[in-house]
C-alpha cells in the first residue's frame, strides 16, 4: 500500500486484506528517505529484488505481488537543504524510489504512469467517446471569442469548470472551484479567460447523477440525488443536499465503461455521469484516484471488499 498515511479510505482495505491474513506493507511516499529505506537491485541474472522497510517493517521487493497506490505525500527532504539542493534531492527520489517501484512485476491498483495518464481530462473524452460513451459537446480554451462560438454552437446553457483538480490552498485556507452555468452575462465579460485554460462543456439536463466505481470488473453504482439548486448545479459543492441510491449500470454504459478503463489502463476508476429525465447516462469524467469511503457508507456497496478482491487477484 502507497498512500497518504492519514487516508482512511486506504486503512478500510487494509482491515479487510488483514482480516483475510493478506501480510500488508504499508508507506506513505513522505516516509522517504527519512523514515524508509529503499535497497533494490537488477543484473543480468534476476529482476528487481532487494529490500524496503520503514520503522514498522519490511518487505522484500520480490515477494510484491500487488500494490495499491492511491495520493500519497510528497517526498520529505531533510531541513537543511537549498532550494536549489531540494529540487535535485526531489527529483532523484522520483527517478529512484518511483522508478524501482513502478518497475515491479505486480497487480496495479493502478500503476503511477496509468493514472498520470488517465487523470487528463481531453484524454478521458477522447477515449470515453471512441468506447462508446456519450460525452458532452466540449471546449478547452484560453480565447474569449472561442468561448463566445462555443455558446452560440451550443444549444442550451454551458457551464465552466476546471480541467485539473479544483482544490487549491491559499493563506492557509482549502478552496474549491465548481462547476459553474454561465449566464449571458457572464458571456459579456469574459476577462481572466486568456490567464490559463479552461474547460466549458454543454449542459446536460439531469433528473440526477450516478457515481459508478469500478474495481477490477466489478460496476458499482449510485445514484447522487441533490435537494437543493447549488447541490443540482455540482453536487460536490452541497453534500447536505445530498442522498443515494444504489442502482444499476445499463448494458451499453457497462459495456462502454469497461472499454474506457481497458483503453485508460485502470484497474480503479470512479466515473461520473449524468442521468437524463429521459434515461440516458452522459459521461462526464473519470478520477482514477476518487473518493469512494463515503458512497460505501451510504449505499453499503462493497467497495473495499471489490479493491481487496482485485488486489488479490480473485476472480468475481
Amino acid at each position: 500500500m502507497i498512500a497518504a498515511r492519514d487516508d482512511w479510505p486506504t486503512d478500510r482495505v487494509v482491515n479487510v486484506l488483514t482480516n483475510r491474513g493478506v501480510r500488508v506493507f504499508r508507506m506513505d511516499t513522505a516516509d522517504f528517505p527519512q523514515r524508509a529505506i529503499l535497497a533494490g537491485r537488477i543484473d543480468t541474472r534476476r529482476g528487481w529484488s532487494g529490500r524496503l522497510s520503514n520503522s514498522h517493517r519490511a518487505v522484500e521487493l520480490s515477494d510484491i505481488e500487488a500494490v495499491y497506490f492511491r495520493a500519497p505525500h510528497q517526498f520529505r527532504l531533510v531541513d537543511c537543504m537549498s532550494e536549489a539542493e531540494r529540487r535535485f534531492a526531489a527529483a532523484q527520489a522520483r527517478a529512484g524510489f518511483g522508478g524501482v517501484i513502478s518497475a515491479l512485476d505486480a497487480r496495479w491498483v493502478n500503476h503511477p504512469a496509468a493514472m498520470t495518464r488517465a487523470e487528463y481530462k481531453p484524454i478521458q473524452l477522447a477515449a470515453a467517446r471512441e468506447c462508446g460513451l456519450i460525452i458532452p459537446a466540449t471546449l478547452v480554451t484560453n480565447d474569449p471569442d472561442a468561448v463566445r462560438a462555443f455558446a452560440e454552437d451550443t444549444p442550451g446553457p454551458i457551464i465552466c469548470k476546471p480541467v485539473a483538480s479544483p482544490v487549491f490552498i491559499e493563506g492557509n485556507e482549502l478552496k474549491t472551484v465548481y462547476t459553474r452555468r454561465l449566464s449571458p452575462h457572464d458571456l459579456v465579460d469574459l476577462r481572466g479567460i486568456d490567464t490559463t485554460a479552461h474547460l466549458f462543456q454543454a449542459w446536460v439536463e439531469k433528473a440526477y447523477e450516478v457515481r459508478l466505481t469500478i474495481a477490477g470488473d466489478r460496476l458499482l453504482a449510485a445514484e447522487v440525488h441533490a435537494r437543493s439548486a447549488r447541490g443540482h448545479e455540482d453536487w460536490r459543492s452541497d453534500y447536505g443536499s445530498l442522498t443515494y441510491h444504489r442502482t444499476d449500470t445499463p448494458a451499453d454504459v457497462a459495456e462502454g465503461a469497461h472499454r474506457l478503463m481497458g483503453r485508460l489502463d485502470l484497474r480503479f476508476a470512479a466515473l461520473d455521469f449524468v442521468v437524463s429525465p429521459s434515461g440516458a447516462w452522459t459521461f462526464l469524467e473519470a478520477n482514477p484516484c476518487g473518493q469512494w469511503d463515503w458512497i460505501q457508507g451510504a449505499t453499503g456497496l462493497p467497495i473495499a471488499e471489490a479493491i481487496a478482491d482485485e488486489l488479490q487477484g480473485v476472480a468475481t
